[in-house]
């Protein structure tokens, strides 16, 4: 199997398949041929969502239950047509990142048992502005996805409120993703505070079900609302993009009106390959939008007093942040 190769003609090149029956997912068989042509069967939409876009690409050299190595720099032997972009890492590092700018490109990463693709929120062309709000709706333990399904609802009740369309995928594993496509207006540090002040009117409203609570130990059984996926740099699991899970679920955009008809443990390849053929892209009219009705939200909560939220710990202090310490241990520190 190793002296294998398949080509394949994609966006108007030949790219190499080495190796394509192997393996890649052990609880259904998927090979990495047969991810390869998953992608381009989903081909249009996931270009209309990822391409032009730098992605991370994480390997699994032994398939999606081996070890993994996320590599942030394309190799130098990469074929002389491949696109590629300077981006920064979340620490600053400057990397030489991929960029999707047709099937070829995916084909070509997926020969690299690149499974899925972590995708930044803004084109190759213009990383000053994200024109992506991506709202991540992540269960704590305890919570079940009946609850995520009614965040999902909730979330998309306040988008609704101000004018705004969200655009809903499962994660491929066990929470939700809430995108909304933005106009190329705002930089990353503005679209995290639309997402901070997101947050906290939906736990405002939904204090049972909810949280904004950067500190694990404040979160209990709700859904976390987590802001910090749009800090600069970051990435998020994209759209289409297979998981490294035993069953290959994939990230799906779903309709918000059969989120109550899905499970994301239910949504593997050949299923989303069947519910494309039958249905399309949900996602076939995501537009641009104003960040503004949630950057109101942002502007009273400053007004009122509050702080900004916590950072992660790989950010530099900024300004208006409280302090970066979870809260058990600033009162311990007090005690003493």
């Amino acid at each position: 199997m190793a002296g294998e190769v398949e080509i394949l003609e994609l966006g108007g090149r030949e790219v190499r398949i080495t190796s394509p029956g192997k393996v890649l997912f052990e609880g259904r068989g998927e090979t990495k041929l047969d991810l390869v042509r998953y992608y381009a069967a989903v081909g249009d939409p996931l270009l209309r969502t990822m391409g032009g876009r730098p992605v991370l690409m994480q390997r699994f050299p032994q398939g999606a239950s081996g070890k993994s190595f996320f590599q942030k720099r394309v190799p130098d032997n990469a074929p002389e047509w491949l696109e590629t972009t300077t981006v920064q890492t979340v620490n600053g590092t400057p990397s030489r990142a991929l960029v999707i700018a047709d099937l070829a490109h995916v084909a070509w990463a997926v020969n690299l048992a690149c499974l899925g693709f972590h995708v930044w929120p803004s084109l190759a062309d213009d990383q000053e502005h994200s024109d992506e709000l991506r709202l991540d709706l992540d269960p704590m333990p305890g919570c079940d996805f009946a609850m995520v399904r009614e965040a999902g609802r909730a979330l998309k009740a306040l988008l609704d409120e101000v004018g705004l369309v969200g655009y809903a995928k499962t994660t491929g594993n066990r929470g939700l993703h809430v995108y909304v496509r933005l106009e190329p207006r705002w930089d990353a540090y503005e679209v995290r505070s639309a997402a901070v002040a997101v947050a906290r009117e939906l736990e405002r409203h939904h204090p049972e079900l909810l949280t904004a609570a950067w500190w694990k130990e404040e979160r209990g059984e709700r859904v976390f609302v987590d802001y910090n996926q749009n800090a600069p740099h970051k990435t998020v699991f994209g759209a289409w993009s297979v998981r490294a899970r035993k069953g290959a679920q994939v990230s799906a955009p779903i309709a918000w009106e059969e989120l109550d008809e899905v499970h994301p443990d239910e949504l593997t390849i050949p299923v989303v390959l069947e519910r494309f053929a039958d249905r399309g892209d949900p996602w076939i009219d995501m537009a641009p939008q104003s960040l503004e009705p949630l950057l109101a939200f942002h502007e009273r909560d400053m007004a009122s007093g509050l702080m900004d939220a916590p950072w992660p710990p790989v950010y530099p202090k900024m300004p208006n942040e409280p302090p970066r310490v979870a809260p058990s241990r600033a009162k311990a520190v007090e005690e003493d």
